[in-house]
């Protein structure tokens, strides 16, 4: 069972590896929103290795299901030109700049990690999800309100800025 584990680590790994790649890559912006799709899937296989089913649907139904829906609604009623044509790419001294910064944020981060190891901790407490479903509907509630509140925010503001921008002012 545990060589099945590493496999299935190992797609869940590519599969968030290229679609990072994809969403930072490329030049149309419904591809980037492809790419950002099978990251947040691809993370949501990871909870699944991590055996925690509930976090896994979480992360689609919220990620994949509404923020990525509300981001192509939003690229879908603001493009930029009328023909649908994309921004160009970056000059080069900007890439090697971004991978600059990538490879010093990555090399610190690296090194924090393999030089200042953290105490490894007991096996968490297990919460059956009634409990965590009163406890989302309880105190928590007023949390998943805001949520919902924000998304629909950005979305009426998503439809502001198209129909300004269809009719001219």
């Amino acid at each position: 069972m545990e060589v099945m584990a590493k496999v299935a680590f190992g797609l869940y790994t590519l599969i968030i590896l290229g679609g990072s790649l994809l969403a930072v890559g490329a030049k149309s912006l419904v591809r980037a929103m492809v790419g950002l799709i099978a990251t947040l899937l691809g993370v949501a296989g990871m909870y699944m290795l991590l055996n925690s089913p509930f976090m896994a649907f979480m992360q689609i139904l919220i990620y994949v299901g509404a923020v990525c829906v509300l981001i192509f609604f939003a690229i879908m009623l603001t493009r930029a030109s009328p023909d649908g044509e994309e921004a160009e790419s970056a000059p080069l001294y900007q890439n090697v700049l971004a991978l600059l910064a990538v490879v010093v944020t990555g090399g610190v981060l690296s090194w924090l990690v393999l030089t200042r190891p953290l105490a490894t901790t007991g096996v968490p407490v297990e919460v059956n999800i009634q409990k965590l479903g009163l406890g989302l509907l309880g105190p928590y509630g007023l949390a998943f309100e805001l949520i919902s509140v924000v998304l629909l925010v950005s979305m009426a503001g998503a439809v502001l800025l198209a129909w300004e921008r269809r009719n001219g002012k």
